[in-house]
């Protein structure tokens, strides 16, 4: 059954009212319609109300125009997805008849600040840590060490989504991690004055710190639907988030965390469910995802819109996303995954797809959306295995776990290999798989930033085809946009 978000719909109105555009950039007390007191209250007196809000938080991750413009690129979270995808290289932006995300595919909009591809995300993400501290002070604040089961849900809910903003805020407007570098304005209540750029171990110790504290207040707690953040949705952020430190201490770390969660029993991704449309979000491996129905209004402007061939979209009227052929061609034959792509044009005809597979026939969405899932914690624990937080062993094992639900028994022989690897040749191999697997899902930018990859595009690209582009390579890296420039007199 789906489970309708729109059921607080007014409540999330009244709560999104003040966090409309204004005058000053980064409004920190919003003074119109409602007070932080009134928030607080209501949140003490009525459980309903706190959610009520956070499922609103959860509406900002997939609605229209969240990142502060009408551009048909600007619809949450899977937005974003496909923009750092396409700076990875690994999504080929592989014809353009709208000019949809060209700027990205570019490599011009990242070294403009006055560009909306800088804007949209600086405005989305903090405006989903503005509406989670308002959540976190009607709670109690920061410090609280609430009691109820209730509480303890909803401050370990907002302190997550929090965390998670500033993480990608994190990945997106720096180079990688390293600790004495600014890089964006820490906000930890709503009511902080206008600040300057923390630095990377300011930031990260917060996010660190939000995160241990999320999955402490979410122990032991069910949730509703996967729309809901969980314990496990905490830890496998946070394994993300020691991951992309790339330091041998925080490699343990992120490799015990992503164990937890496969210790949590998400089972793997099947043979038949790797072509079976990834629309749904019953589907057994998702981790955490949103549960779209009609009443969340989308349409054209929404991931599907700009991904599926089979929905009314812009893939199917020709701004086509693709695998980059380079890395098509490293998939064997034999693999399941070959089969994701139609043969010619490489756009991901049976990995993402409406199940009625009428060519444009969804035109309102009610496909879900995927956010995380169990193989990715089996690829960053063998990541991490890989990198000396385990061993050889460890990381061909959870390799070839993936691997057996990606071939037929009788093409078991294609993969054994894996066998052999040993050091940077079994690193590389995961980091490949990696790419292949989690294709179109977000996590390519995230990859190549934190393994320092080289990427180079194939002959599908419409722009820059051959290009070797390293990591740190300005282009792959966001600007802060001029409007905060503009507007924060603390941002050099």
């Amino acid at each position: 059954m789906k489970y309708n978000f729109k059921q607080t719909l007014l409540v999330f109105t009244v709560f999104a009212t003040f966090f409309s555009c204004s005058e000053e950039y980064l409004e920190i007390t919003p003074t119109e319609y409602i007070s932080n007191a009134d928030v607080a209250e209501s949140g003490k007196t009525n459980s309903a109300i706190t959610q009520g809000t956070l499922n609103g938080l959860y509406s900002m991750m997939i609605n229209t125009e969240t990142g502060g413009t009408s551009r048909h690129e600007d619809f949450g979270q899977k937005g974003y997805d496909i923009m750092t995808d396409m700076l990875s290289g690994d999504m080929a932006l592989s014809l353009n008849s709208y000019n949809r995300y060209s700027a990205i595919a570019n490599l011009l909009s990242t070294v403009d600040y006055t560009s909306n591809f800088n804007y949209m995300p600086w405005r989305y993400y903090y405006r989903l840590i503005k509406s989670s501290n308002l959540v976190i002070e009607s709670l109690g604040g920061n410090e609280a060490e609430p009691t109820t089961d209730d509480v303890k849900f909803g401050l370990g809910q907002a302190k997550t989504i929090r965390a998670n903003a500033y993480f990608n805020l994190a990945q997106m407007f720096a180079t990688e991690y390293n600790a004495s570098t600014p890089v964006v304005p820490l906000y930890k209540s709503s009511t902080d004055p206008v600040q300057g750029q923390a630095t990377m171990e300011e930031l990260y110790d917060f996010i660190i710190e939000d995160l241990n504290s999320a999955i402490s207040l979410l122990n032991g707690i069910t949730r509703a639907s996967k729309s809901q953040v969980n314990q496990d949705v905490a830890k496998g952020i946070l394994a993300y988030v020691y991951a992309s430190k790339n330091e041998s201490s925080s490699n343990s770390l992120a490799k015990d965390l992503a164990e937890q969660v496969i210790a949590s029993g998400y089972p793997l991704t099947t043979h038949e469910e790797a072509i079976g449309g990834f629309n749904d979000i019953a589907t057994p491996s998702w981790i955490w995802g949103f549960d779209v129905t009609l009443a969340n209004g989308l349409d054209l402007v929404s991931w599907w819109g700009q991904m599926d061939y089979y929905t009314y979209s812009y893939q199917s009227f020709g701004d086509r996303k693709a695998i980059d052929n380079g890395l098509f061609s490293k998939i064997k034959d034999s693999d399941v995954r070959k089969g994701q792509f139609h043969a010619s044009t490489l756009m991901a005809l049976n990995k993402f797809y409406n199940g009625a597979k009428e060519f444009r026939g969804q035109r309102n969405i009610e496909d879900d959306y995927i956010y995380m899932r169990s193989e990715e914690m089996y690829l960053l624990s063998a990541e991490m295995s890989a990198k000396g937080a385990g061993s050889d062993t460890e990381a061909k094992t959870r390799l070839k776990q993936i691997l057996a639900n990606r071939f037929l028994p009788e093409n078991a022989a294609d993969f054994s290999y894996i066998d052999g690897l040993t050091g940077n040749a079994l690193l590389d191999e995961v980091i490949l798989q990696t790419r292949i697997e989690l294709w179109g899902e977000g996590k390519s930018y995230f990859s190549m930033k934190r393994n320092k990859q080289t990427m180079t595009r194939g002959t599908n690209h419409v722009f820059h085809k051959g290009l070797s582009i390293p990591y740190s390579d300005e282009r792959l890296t966001f600007e802060i946009p001029r409007e905060e420039v503009q507007s924060n007199p603390n941002i050099n």
